[in-house]
Parts: C-alpha cells; sequence; structure tokens
C-alpha cells in the first residue's frame, strides 16, 4: 500500500504531468504561466465562470450525482447513463482541481468536498468503487469489453493527482489508491491476462508513478501495455482492430479501430516510454505518428472518418460530411503530440497540438461556453437530418454519452500548462505556444527568468516579449515557428536578426537578459492548399487557412447557397471589416468566387461529358469563417470547410 503524506508543497510546479524522467523538454509548470487577455486567457476564464458551472448542472440533471447517491441508500433511483459515466464526474473534478489551483471559487470548492465525500461514503471496503456494477446489477469485472471500469478508475486517478498538485487535497487521492491497490492485487500478477477495452487508465497509472514513486504504478500501466494484442478483448461487435487488439503494440504500424481508444492508448504508451526508455515503444508511436499525419488526420485536426464504430478508415479516407472526428479523439490527439514533443524536442507536434486546439477544440464548445459538438463534420448539408444526437449537426448542451463536454472542461482549466518548456540539459527557455501571459521560469541550472508576452495571436501575428528578470548571457531563447509559416520576421533589441529555425525553433542566446525586447512577426496571409490526390472524398476542392486556423463557409454569413460556390483561382482575398471585441481565431476573410445560379434541381444528378455546360456562373464574394465559429446561430444551416474549385478563365469574368 502506497503511504499517503499532504506536502505542504503542493503548490509545487507540477501540472498534468511532472517532468518525465526521459524527457527532452519538460513543462514549466502550471504556476509558471499566467494567463492575460489573450485567447487562451479568454477560454480559461469562461471556462471558469461559464463551463464548468453550467456542467456541474448537467451532472444533477444527467442522473450521474444519484448514481452514487443510490450506493449510499440517499436515493431509490435506477442507474442512469452509459456504463462509463463515473468518468464524467472524474473529469468535471479534475477541472475544478486545475482552476482551484488558478483561483479559489466558494461555489466550485464546496462541489469539489461535497463529491469527495460522496466517494469516500460511497467506495467499498475493499476499495472498489463503480457506480454501474457496485449494486449488483451487473458483476465487476465481468465486462472487460465495454465495461469501462479501468477507464473510469484512469479519469479517478487523474482527478486526484489534480487535487494533490493544486489544493494538496489528499482525501480524494486515498479514494483513488485504494481503488488501485485492489487493481493490482486483482490483475497486477503475471498470471493475469486482463486489460480494459477502452485504453487511459496506463496514462493515468504512470503519472500515479511519477507522484507516488511506487514502482508497482508503473508496472501495471507496464503490464496492460504489453497484455494488448494477446486478444483477451477479442472481436466484441465491431472486430478487435476497434479495441486496439489485433496486435501487440510493438509491432503496431497503422492507427485503427475506435480513435480515442487509440490515441489515449498511445498516450500511455508514450508515458510508459518517457520513464523506461524502451525503444521499441517509441519506434511503435513514430509509425503510427507517420501513418496518421500523412494518411489519417483531417485538416482541423479531427480523427475518425467512420461513424459506425468512431474508427479511423482506410488510408486517406476523409470524408467531409461523414467525418466523425470526435472531440474527445481532439483532445487525446493534443495529449499525445504533446508527449512526443516532450520526448524529441521536435515542434512539429506543436504544430499538430496547436491546430486540434484553435480548430476542433475549439468548435467543440459555443461561443457562449454551454452548448457542445461531439462530432466535428468539416461539411453539413442544409438537409441534414442526423438520427444521433451526437451527430445531429448542432451544439447541444448536454449528451446522453456526455465524455466530451467535462473532457472539454479539464482541458481549457490545465490549458497554461502546455505553453512553455524548458530544455533538460542546458538553460533554454521554449516558447511554443504564442498567448497573452506573464511566465516566471526555473531553468535548467535553477537560474529563475521572468517575462511578459503579449500578443493578439492568432488572430494576428505580432508577438512581443519583455525580459523583466534575467538569466545568464548563455541562457537561450527558443520561439516556435510554425511549419505553415513561410515569412516571419525577429528582432531583439530593435535589430532584425537573420536565422533559421531548427527543428522548428528560432534559438536567441543571450535574449534571456534582463530588459531584453524580442519581437516576432509571423506572417498570417491567407493560403489556399489542396488534399493528397488519393483523398477522393476532396479531390478537386480547395481549403483556406491563416495562420493555424481552418476556415469555413457558414450559410448564415451567405445569402448564396455555399454548396453553388466554386473558389476561382488564383483568388483574391481579405479580411473583414467586421471586428471582434474578444479575442478570437482569426478575422472573417472575403473571398472572390464563382457561383452556380442553377437551383439544384436543374443540373442532372449524372451528365455525360461534352454535355453543354454551365454558363450562368457568376462572379460574387463570399464569407469565410474561421472553423471553431461555426453553427453559433440559433438555426445551424451549412457548412463547408472544402471549396471545389476552377482555374480563372475569361468566361468567369
Amino acid at each position: 500500500m502506497t503511504t499517503i503524506t499532504t506536502s505542504n508543497d503542493f503548490t509545487s510546479l507540477d501540472g498534468p504531468i511532472a517532468p518525465p524522467r526521459l524527457a527532452r523538454v519538460i513543462p514549466a509548470g502550471r504556476n509558471a504561466v499566467k494567463l492575460g487577455a489573450g485567447l487562451l486567457g479568454d477560454w480559461s476564464r469562461r471556462n471558469r465562470e461559464t463551463t464548468i458551472p453550467h456542467g456541474i448542472a448537467m451532472l444533477r440533471e444527467s442522473g450521474v450525482l444519484a448514481n452514487f447517491q443510490r450506493l449510499i441508500g440517499e436515493t431509490d433511483a435506477q442507474f442512469r447513463g452509459p456504463l462509463f459515466a463515473d468518468s464524467d464526474l472524474y473529469k468535471m473534478l479534475e477541472a475544478i482541481a486545475w482552476e482551484l489551483g488558478h483561483e479559489d471559487d466558494v461555489e466550485l470548492r464546496r462541489f469539489f468536498m461535497e463529491s469527495v465525500e460522496l466517494l469516500e461514503r460511497a467506495q467499498r471496503d475493499d476499495g472498489y468503487l463503480n457506480t454501474a456494477f457496485q449494486r449488483g446489477e451487473r458483476e465487476p469485472w465481468s465486462d472487460f469489453i465495454h465495461g469501462h471500469e479501468l477507464y473510469c478508475l484512469g479519469h479517478l486517478i487523474q482527478a486526484a493527482i489534480a487535487a494533490n498538485r493544486t489544493i494538496g487535497d489528499a482525501r480524494l487521492l486515498a479514494v483513488a489508491l485504494k481503488y488501485v491497490d485492489l487493481v493490482i492485487n486483482l490483475f497486477g500478477a503475471a498470471e493475469s491476462d486482463a486489460y480494459c477495452g477502452h485504453p487511459e487508465i496506463e496514462t493515468a497509472l504512470v503519472e500515479l508513478y511519477r507522484l507516488t514513486a511506487d514502482r508497482r504504478h508503473l508496472d501495471l500501466a507496464s503490464a496492460f501495455i504489453d497484455r494488448r494484442g494477446s486478444g483477451f478483448i477479442g472481436a466484441g461487435i465491431y472486430g478487435s482492430q476497434y479495441y486496439q487488439d489485433d496486435a501487440p503494440v510493438r509491432s503496431t504500424a497503422t492507427l485503427r479501430g475506435h480513435a480515442v481508444r487509440a490515441l489515449y492508448l498511445n498516450t500511455g504508451v508514450a508515458d510508459l516510454y518517457l520513464e523506461t526508455g524502451d525503444r521499441s515503444l517509441l519506434e511503435a508511436l513514430q509509425r503510427q505518428w507517420d501513418d496518421l499525419t500523412t494518411r489519417r488526420l483531417y485538416i482541423t485536426g479531427g480523427t475518425g472518418a467512420r461513424h459506425r464504430d468512431e474508427a479511423f478508415g482506410d488510408g486517406y479516407e476523409l470524408p467531409s460530411e461523414r467525418a466523425y472526428a470526435e472531440t474527445c479523439a481532439g483532445i487525446a490527439l493534443m495529449t499525445w503530440a504533446w508527449r512526443m514533443y516532450l520526448i524529441s524536442g521536435h515542434a512539429r507536434y506543436l504544430d499538430t497540438f496547436e491546430t486540434t486546439m484553435y480548430n476542433l477544440l475549439a468548435a467543440g464548445i459555443s461561443l457562449n461556453g454551454t452548448e457542445f459538438f461531439y462530432t466535428n463534420p468539416l461539411q453539413r448539408r442544409p438537409d441534414h437530418g442526423a438520427t444521433q444526437e451526437e451527430a445531429s449537426g448542432a451544439r447541444q448542451p448536454w449528451f446522453y454519452c456526455a465524455c466530451c463536454p467535462p473532457n472539454i472542461m479539464r482541458t481549457f482549466a490545465s490549458i497554461e500548462n502546455y505553453a512553455v518548456t524548458t530544455v533538460t540539459d542546458r538553460d533554454e527557455l521554449q516558447i511554443g505556444l504564442f498567448t497573452h501571459a506573464a511566465i516566471c521560469s526555473t531553468l535548467s541550472s535553477g537560474v529563475t527568468t521572468e517575462l511578459t508576452v503579449a500578443t493578439d495571436y492568432p488572430e494576428r501575428g505580432a508577438i512581443r516579449i519583455d525580459v523583466t528578470r534575467g538569466a545568464g548571457l548563455d541562457a537561450i531563447l527558443s520561439l516556435r515557428v510554425p511549419a505553415w509559416c513561410a515569412d516571419f520576421e525577429v528582432s531583439v533589441n530593435n535589430t532584425v536578426l537573420t536565422v533559421e529555425p531548427e527543428e522548428g525553433w528560432i534559438r536567441l542566446p543571450g535574449a534571456l537578459a534582463e530588459g531584453t525586447v524580442v519581437e516576432l512577426q509571423l506572417g498570417l496571409e491567407p493560403k489556399f492548399v489542396r488534399g493528397h490526390p488519393r483523398a477522393d472524398g476532396i479531390r478537386g476542392s480547395v481549403a483556406i487557412l491563416r495562420g493555424p486556423t481552418v476556415y469555413c463557409l457558414d450559410q448564415s454569413d451567405n445569402a448564396v447557397d455555399i454548396d453553388s460556390v466554386e473558389a476561382l483561382l488564383p483568388a483574391s482575398v481579405h479580411e473583414s471589416a467586421e471586428h471582434s471585441d474578444s479575442p478570437v481565431v482569426g478575422p472573417k476573410l472575403i473571398v472572390q468566387a464563382g457561383v452556380d445560379q442553377r437551383a439544384p434541381d436543374q443540373i442532372p444528378l449524372y451528365a455525360s461529358i461534352g454535355d453543354a455546360q454551365n454558363e450562368d456562373r457568376q462572379v460574387a464574394e463570399v464569407v469565410l469563417r474561421p472553423y471553431a465559429t461555426w453553427g453559433n446561430t440559433e438555426t445551424v444551416s451549412g457548412m463547408r470547410v472544402w471549396i471545389p474549385y476552377a482555374q480563372r478563365h475569361e468566361t468567369h469574368q
């Protein structure tokens, strides 16, 4: 049994990931970055003031809290929700813990404390805690395929770690450790072949090891990863690939099956590598990363092309209308990308993190913070009529399967932890995410430096950094130059430098001296991009990007039918005069396009080549908005990211 002590050092720099043993770069820590009046700060405040209180109300309304109360006789209600409904509360508690680490809030703290007391009372003497199985309607540990008992425990562990690191809470950690001890006794031995049908506990156990230094926690995570692919889960209803149970982790080369499961598994595998240095794990991760980013990743950072099993499709199977692109899968990709960056120091992993954050994650929640997307397609037709609430095409205040909303909350509650890192073997501070913030970070030598960052990024490309507390002249300030940026300028104390990025970084020796002013200008000119020729779903179409921001046509912005629009290349693009008072991921754009004047029923469904072509195309200006902001009107209509294109000819004038 792990001995629990309440440390007075609970305000240490540990965020969601304590410094991994083998990381090339390490998180600067949750106290290192104080968000200001920028986009990430705006998201953080919205999360704390609006989204989390809304989520607490939804937990009560959906029956999640009653599920626990029935275990102690406070209600006779039947169990409600999916088998993994407990995880909704655990993710919410994690979000609240991170928020309490930012700013004390009486109501949030009260809910947290009342919930911990409820969990303490509901937990069995042997440590077991799961409301879907505990009352005897189902036999515990009888359904590793879909029971999600270990998955829920993983989220409980992460909530307990967050609370311990932010407010010094040992009570929730005691609940989690008691449950973990039971699982070790049941499934930790070499003769056990058990593991969860939904990975998640693996990454939680590695982080628990970083907190407790109890080797049993790391060994259990390793056992669950090593066993996967043995056939223990089996085919289920979707086949063994769905559960990543068709092959051992170390021999895997492709992303397949349920997207969230696959990406959470790889997050845990990356964490295990960061503590053990097992190269075979890293090699498998690198093969899968390459497979994902070259064949299976939507331009928005979305993953999962198939609704039937929320799964990856074949290579280049990237349909726009049928993109599942679950919000949880985007968050899972961010967690994996972040660890790949810690392993390697390569900025390309942060590029993927950033793309997913500003597009997929940001689209998953309404601008007012109280409605959500479960799936994130890249096209919605005006007559869309999905029968599933998760794929309705309109944001919902909550879902029966409510995994995404509290996942968004815990991500925004800890988002500042991903902005800044330090290099392990030299005095180097890396700023990977640009946002308005104050930074106070301790370098590898123990020297502390302080900076302020002023920027409206990604709305604008200007970034100013003032060093208010300096480090030695040998210390390095490194700034990420995103892969999409072909035009940038950097100056130190008004002197423009000629530098080339290395691994995606501009490295500025001596720039951490007190009084130094660094200015970085990233070019944000809109550009047209096209997809891989084997991606049939987007062949002959273009998307418009401005920096990390993906744009779309939203019918609410346009009088013309957006499905009749054809991009005319080369095209003129300019920013809309419309201005937002709050930080945004980008301004609206005005693009010149061709518009087919015919009604849809006047166009043959199929026509022979050589038939008369449409001569009624007119040139018009259309409005594009950031994909992250579509569907925020009362009536959700059409949307599309990919637009058919044609080379401009005189007949179009």
